[in-house]
């Protein structure tokens, strides 16, 4: 004896009320989903950062996120993704979401990601961050001894060979108070202050943005 055949509309009716009768278990599969998005980790990492600098005093510390430079070599722009100015210096903030373990030195030009026993090589963030230091030296007319080069990996990954201090998963805060030592003179930090701001007013973000994801795009293409 052969079981009854369903028509499309039984099946439509079977769905609909499987979806009526589970539909918050389909909506916590969904989330859940959703939240294991690397992207999504990525930004609420970067929201993570924003909120921690914002508890830095205001009287000493003014921030800025997602500044759009020209390279000094005049290959197109550089973004910086934080930025922290104070009399104790200019912190470069390059924030990184990665998951697995990462391997690299301070001088090394790559450095490694192990996940799920695959390898992938990236470039080296102080390396990296570096440009964006000396792009911000030469809008500012500072010495690039008067910054600070910070990486903070966002994601959730391991460090898993010694790396000096301001490379971090965590302690931003912390390693941000420790330099205590003025760096920039009254007349430095009100110069770099007004050229940022001035900077910063001068391009249309939305624009310089998407003109910067096209050509990262056309260099990781050539």
């Amino acid at each position: 004896m052969y079981p009854p055949t369903l028509s499309a509309f039984d099946i439509s009716e079977i769905i609909i009320t499987a979806l009526s009768k589970y539909w918050w278990a389909i909506l916590v599969i969904l989330l859940l989903k959703i939240w294991r998005l690397p992207s999504l980790k990525g930004w609420f990492g970067e929201k993570a950062v924003d909120r921690a600098l914002k508890r830095l005093p205001t009287d000493s510390y003014t921030i800025y996120h997602d500044i759009y430079l020209p390279r000094p070599d005049g290959k197109g722009t550089t973004q910086i993704d934080h930025l922290a100015v104070s009399r104790f210096g200019i912190f470069v903030i390059e924030t990184k979401n990665y998951q697995g373990w990462i391997f690299g030195s301070e001088r090394q030009r790559n450095w490694t990601q192990s996940i799920y026993k695959k390898k992938y090589k990236f470039q080296n963030p102080l390396h990296q961050n570096k440009l964006h230091i000396n792009a911000l030296a030469a809008l500012l007319e500072l010495n690039t001894n008067k910054f600070h080069n910070l990486i903070y990996f966002v994601g959730e990954c391991t460090l898993k060979t010694e790396l000096p201090p301001n490379v971090m998963t965590s302690g931003i805060l912390k390693y941000i108070h420790s330099q205590h030592s003025p760096l920039l003179s009254e007349q430095e930090l009100s110069h770099s202050l007004r050229t940022l701001n001035s900077h910063i007013q001068s391009y249309d973000k939305r624009q310089v943005a998407k003109q910067h994801k096209m050509s990262l795009r056309s260099n990781v293409e050539c």
